[in-house]
């Protein structure tokens, strides 16, 4: 019976002091060693809500294309431009001011509301300086009806070319003649031809027209000879460029000015 006890006593001072033992073991804890592959599973994990099953596997890459794909760029418009719906358009449309003078013909506004729409003119008719060869004196016009251009010559081998409008079919004619007579807003006494064949077309045209916005010929005009050929103005400036009129010369409103303070009565004008 000693030995049964003493084997007792000895078992149950062992299982008393394992907890001891097994305590001391972590009053000087290892280190924490973090793995440096941070797509191992438990590094995945942290930060994940508990219980979320997670792969084990490490995310793959995204593949990434090289090929470009060609986009074009669409503009983009600032909304307080956007147009408004057709009621806010009526409700906000400001009143138009009526204009007055040569710009208000350069746009082809006229007092017959919106019948007649502006339109555009080509680009090629505006006035710029170009090289001349020809025989003529500086100071002498030179209009060509076949490209419906004029040419005021220059020095050096100048001139400055303006688009014109010239005489439409069976109303071209070509010859020389000097400036007789300049006028600024010059009135509008229709030849009775003219009279008779509008008429014929359904156009009633008025015996007298004084100068203004209204009147055909413009903001200048200057008088070919003793003929009733002119270069004058136009209150329809898109149709520069084109053989339009019944003989005369007709220019933008700006560069019918602009040539008129260039040149004086008696200068010679060519027509070819």
């Amino acid at each position: 019976m000693k030995p049964l006890f003493m084997l007792g006593a000895l078992a149950l001072a062992a299982g008393i002091a394992s907890p001891a033992i097994a305590n001391d073991r972590y009053l000087e804890r290892p280190p924490v060693v973090v793995s440096p592959d941070l797509s191992a599973p438990w590094v995945m994990q942290l930060g994940r809500e508990p219980g979320k099953i997670v792969s084990s596997q490490a995310p793959k890459a995204m593949p990434v294309s090289l090929q470009v794909q060609p986009f074009a760029l669409e503009p983009r418009f600032d909304h307080r431009y956007d147009m408004p719906n057709p009621q806010q358009q009526q409700q906000a449309q400001p009143v138009p001011q009526q204009r007055t003078g040569i710009f208000a013909m350069s746009q082809g506004k006229t007092t017959q509301g919106n019948k007649r729409q502006a339109r555009q003119m080509d680009p090629i008719y505006l006035p710029q300086e170009v090289a001349f060869d020809g025989p003529q004196k500086p100071g002498t016009i030179v209009i060509d009806t076949k490209k419906n251009f004029l040419y005021l010559v220059e020095q050096d081998g100048k001139a400055r070319r303006y688009g014109v409008g010239t005489g439409k079919p069976g109303f071209e004619w070509a010859g020389t003649h000097k400036i007789s007579q300049k006028r600024e807003w010059p009135d509008w006494r229709p030849p009775s031809e003219m009279i008779a064949r509008e008429r014929a077309r359904g156009r009633v045209l008025p015996a007298y027209l004084e100068g203004g916005l209204e009147n055909p010929l413009g903001a200048r005009a200057m008088y070919l000879g003793s003929s009733l050929y002119r270069i004058h103005g136009t209150n329809q400036p898109w149709t520069i460029g084109g053989a339009v009129s019944s003989g005369c010369i007709r220019m933008r409103n700006e560069d019918v000015i602009d040539l008129y303070e260039r040149v004086k009565v008696g200068a010679t004008v060519v027509v070819s």
